[in-house]
């Protein structure tokens, strides 16, 4: 597996990880507050930008 492989599978561990709320033991609760929801907001806007751009670089268009 290339590096970039290996970085693609941490980003996509880091995005489960962080919409999922799990955390180390320790630090500060934050998966029910305003700034969670609006990261899991922007995050999906993300998603469904890149997933957008795929399909139409899969189209030809």
């Amino acid at each position: 597996m290339t590096w970039l492989g290996w970085l693609g599978l941490a980003v996509i561990i880091t995005g489960i990880l962080a919409v999922t709320g799990i955390k180390p033991k320790g630090t500060r609760h934050v998966a029910h507050t305003n700034l969670m929801w609006m990261a899991r907001l922007a995050l999906l806007a993300v998603l469904i930008l890149v997933g957008y751009l795929a399909f139409q670089a899969r189209s030809g268009g």
